[in-house]
């Protein structure tokens, strides 16, 4: 570690304490960051390894920010905080210290704030009222949760509005009552003490206060295996995974071996966009019933997703964008995960409805026969009206936020505007969350979407002990109804946007008499279909953790590609992926869209077909460049023997075309080879022998690619730096949800990649091979078994020390705000995840520098005792 290195920990962990204990001006703190460029010149030698140029760009960004800076000094300008409407000075000072292992706040001197739902640490007892929307008849209470993270302020004291389950005015005052009591009762604040509460208060008081509390995940996935469990491989029922990007036809390929009708039963929903955003599992019987186990996402996840939506709406009227881009924004969540538009519905404004992009849905089939009166069961005018009503608002707001925040900067000229326009955006955002009026918006959106449920007549709709629904289940014989009522819950279908469930659904588990219209019995499978790759390879590079442990764990995997332009860069990618992993040997590829090849050099189908496989050579070449000849051969083998085509698949198929009966024959042959499985190759006794020397050149190339690519993302080097918002949002999701990603942001995931990529590079180059030398499918199923054996514990090693390990710093990440809160965030994630959890090897001995490489060392020597696949050599057996 370099002096400057030094210095910069000793910095941080000062800045750490101080900031937390002086936060009532955390100016301060981001000002004497700020000279730190200037303070502390590089160190001679220390950007040995990088860029000149990018390091420069860097220093010269911070140096920028640090001559600004220097004119907002407190000395020169006392800080002023945001004031809120209903907030007044509180009456005496404070001093905490946050401990950020266990995520509490310790009060040496508690100020008292009056009454209040604004706030902003633990310490400050809170107030909670009640409150009605408009239109309901059930009062809500709010109030300040004093052990919670507030995501505006990375502080304690998150904002919570809840049911109180009554209409009765007397009996609403009682249970706000009994929740101030807690409120004021700080031994009561922990999650230990639920018990001692329910002695003394009503259940559902006790049940607001504590809900999110106890850091527990939920296992959606276990839900709806209590309801309708999967069938497996010993049954009968091999697994397997739909791989492909948005657009390729793979919910298209379920629906032909489902044979649902794409007219009248539309299921699952298909679309040019990404349709397929749940886990969707579909299990064909022999017979009835047709069953359904649906979860849905926690309420605190749609709240925060919703909460981020208003801010994105924000942002986009404070960068001069219309109202319709504003409520666009609004609706739906930038990652298209969440696309609140399906069930709140797509107002038009007539002022710039020019501006409203096309729907990229299905509009040319009939929807689902549903009832008149369950289409006006919503009234959709209403919602529009909220809708509208709430971009106004915001652009109030913004306006109003605006100003105040142009005069807690001051820019002059010859400030750097990149610099300017994001500590103004962050300042911005931070005080527009800090206001009731912006959280009333969401809790309008948040009502609005639970009176959708409503919908939901058939079947049985559990809920948590909040109200919130978690799973529906639904059994029956009527095939009609059965789909019917998984219509709200699947479809994007554009004439019932407004009142669709889909968005909230994260897994949907479905199984009956399903049969292809070409087959005379139910395919014996469990069909799994995903989230599409996407069509970039950003957006498919690194597959998430939980797809990857997918490949694992299914029995096959089908690739679905479009015949018209195969093997573009995210197919590409996944296939990488797949190698790496162990998992080639389970794959098989269909190309859809082959009719739409028309060209006058493809006269036959044999001429298309060989088209395709000719245009997966330069992707073959590509990966035998990054993976090694093992990988190209393996997938080149796949090609030749698992490889189909089929088209007109938009349709029900009927033999009564050459095409037709082609596609047919196609399919057929496809879930012949899928139901019989891969028979293996007998691996025999050869056993590779390796030099660990290189290891520790693997680990070293992956922990240098994979710390330069996030010193890019986070702005330290070269030019690809991700916007502050999105590094924001993921150092939440790690910090405090506990995730390991944000959309294409993957750091658990992106180091266990290199780390896979580089091990199968150290795979390809034994010393020697002991024992019978190998024919080449046992030498690459070999290489194989080792790949999978390894990538098995390496999920956990790159969990623990990306996430597990530094969970404290990615909160200490994500509760920096105000100026320069940008840089000094991508500092932490630097300092104190990234060189904490993959430091570069060094020749130094020591513990933590070397930590990685140690980690690595012991999980593969884990793995020859177990397995006893391979070995170091100079070792004995």
């Amino acid at each position: 570690m370099t002096a400057r290195q030094d210095n910069l920990m000793a910095r941080h962990s000062l800045r750490k304490v101080v900031a937390e204990a002086t936060s009532q001006c955390p100016a301060s703190v981001a000002s004497r960051w700020a000279d730190e460029p200037n303070r502390y010149p590089p160190a001679a030698g220390e950007q040995a390894g990088h860029s000149s140029s990018n390091s420069a760009t860097s220093v010269s960004r911070l140096s920028a920010f640090a001559q600004y800076e220097e004119r907002q000094s407190p000395a020169s300008r006392p800080y002023q905080p945001v004031k809120h409407r209903d907030q007044r000075p509180p009456q005496e000072t404070r001093l905490d210290q946050f401990d950020y292992a266990s995520q509490r706040l310790t009060t040496f001197r508690i100020s008292e704030q009056p009454g209040t739902t604004g706030g902003l640490a633990m310490g400050r007892h809170y107030t909670a009222s009640k409150s009605r929307s408009q239109g309901r008849d059930g009062w809500s209470v709010i109030f300040r949760h004093p052990s919670r993270l507030d995501p505006a302020t990375g502080k304690q004291g998150r904002r919570v509005r809840r049911g109180l389950g009554t209409s009765v005015d007397e009996e609403a005052d009682v249970l706000v009552e009994q929740l101030n009591q807690i409120l004021q009762d700080e031994g009561l604040w922990e999650s230990q003490a639920r018990s001692k509460a329910i002695a003394l208060y009503d259940q559902r008081i006790v049940d607001v206060f504590y809900d999110g509390l106890e850091a527990t995940r939920t296992d959606f996935r276990g839900l709806r295996e209590e309801f309708l469990p999967l069938p497996t491989l010993a049954d009968g029922y091999p697994h397997v995974l739909l791989l492909g990007t948005t657009g390729a036809g793979k919910t298209t390929a379920v629906r032909q071996l489902l044979g649902t009708d794409p007219g009248t039963e539309r299921f699952p929903s298909t679309s040019t966009a990404k349709t397929t955003v749940a886990d969707t599992e579909i299990i064909p019987t022999e017979d009835g019933p047709y069953q359904a186990a649906v979860t849905f996402a926690a309420r605190d996840e749609v709240i925060d997703h919703l909460t981020d939506n208003v801010s994105s709406a924000a942002l986009a009227i404070f960068q001069g964008k219309s109202n319709s881009e504003a409520l666009r924004r609004l609706l739906d969540h930038v990652n298209q995960r969440f696309r609140f538009s399906y069930t709140l519905g797509r107002p038009t404004l007539t002022s710039d409805d020019d501006d409203m992009p096309d729907d990229e849905d299905e509009t040319d089939e009939d929807p689902t026969a549903l009832e008149a009166d369950e289409l006006a069961a919503i009234d959709s005018d209403a919602t529009a009206a909220m809708l509208i009503t709430a971009v106004a608002e915001l652009r109030r707001l913004v306006a109003e936020q605006k100003q105040g925040a142009l005069a807690d900067l001051q820019p002059q000229a010859g400030d750097d505007e990149r610099v300017i326009e994001e500590l103004l955006e962050e300042v911005l955002d931070s005080s527009l969350r800090q206001l009731e009026e912006f959280h009333i918006i969401v809790d309008n959106m948040l009502h609005e979407i639970e009176l959708r449920f409503a919908l939901l007549t058939e079947g049985e709709l559990r809920r948590t002990r909040q109200g919130w629904p978690l799973t529906w289940t639904l059994s029956t014989e009527d095939r009609g109804a059965f789909l019917k009522s998984v219509t709200w819950l699947s479809s994007n279908y554009a004439p019932l946007f407004g009142r669709l469930l889909t968005p909230l659904v994260n897994g949907i588990r479905v199984g009956g008499p399903f049969t292809s219209s070409w087959a005379d019995a139910p395919q014996r499978m469990v069909l799994i279909d995903l989230e599409g790759l996407g069509h970039t390879p950003k957006s498919a590079s690194t597959l998430s953790t939980d797809l990857a442990k997918r490949l694992d764990e299914v029995d096959a995997i089908l690739l679905v590609d479009n015949a018209t332009a195969p093997m573009q860069a995210a197919p590409a990618a996944a296939l990488k992926s797949i190698a790496v992993s162990g998992n080639t040997s389970k794959l098989s590829f269909l190309f859809t869209h082959f009719d739409r090849m028309r060209a006058d050099n493809l006269p036959s189908f044999a001429d298309r077909e060989e088209h395709v496989r000719a245009s997966a050579e330069n992707m073959l070449s590509s990966i035998g460049e990054e993976l090694g000849t093992t990988a190209e051969r393996g997938i080149r083998r796949r090609l030749e023997r698992r490889c189909y085509f089929v088209g007109g698949m938009h349709k029900p198929l009927r033999p009564v075309s050459n095409s037709a009966r082609r596609t047919i024959s196609q399919l057929e042959a496809l879930t012949r080879q899928l139901a019989e499985g891969e028979k293996s190759v007998p691996l025999g006794p050869a056993k590779p022998v390796f030099d660990r020397m290189d290891l520790a050149l693997a680990v070293t190339k992956a922990a240098s690619t994979y710390r330069a690519r996030w010193r890019g993302l986070l702005g330290l080097e070269s030019n690809s730096k991700e916007h502050w918002t999105r590094i924001k949002a993921l150092s939440r999701r790690l910090g405090e949800w506990g995730w390991d990603e944000y959309d294409t942001l993957k750091p658990v995931a992106e180091l266990r990649n290199e780390l896979q990529v580089q091990i199968m590079w150290l795979l390809e180059r034994p010393v020697r091979w002991e024992g019978e030398s190998p024919t080449g499918e046992q030498r690459d199923a070999i290489v194989e078994e080792i790949s999978s054996a390894i990538t098995s514990k390496i999920y956990a090693l790159t969990e623990k020390r990306i996430k597990t390990d530094v969970r404290s710093a990615w909160l200490d990440a994500y509760c920096q705000q105000g100026k320069g809160s940008t840089f000094i965030r991508a500092e932490i994630i630097d300092s104190d995840v990234l060189e904490r959890g993959a430091p570069i090897p060094t020749a130094t001995p020591s513990r933590d520098g070397n930590g990685l490489l140690h980690a690595m060392s012991a999980l593969v020597d884990q793995v020859i005792e177990e397995q006893d696949l391979f070995r170091w050599n100079g070792h004995r057996s």
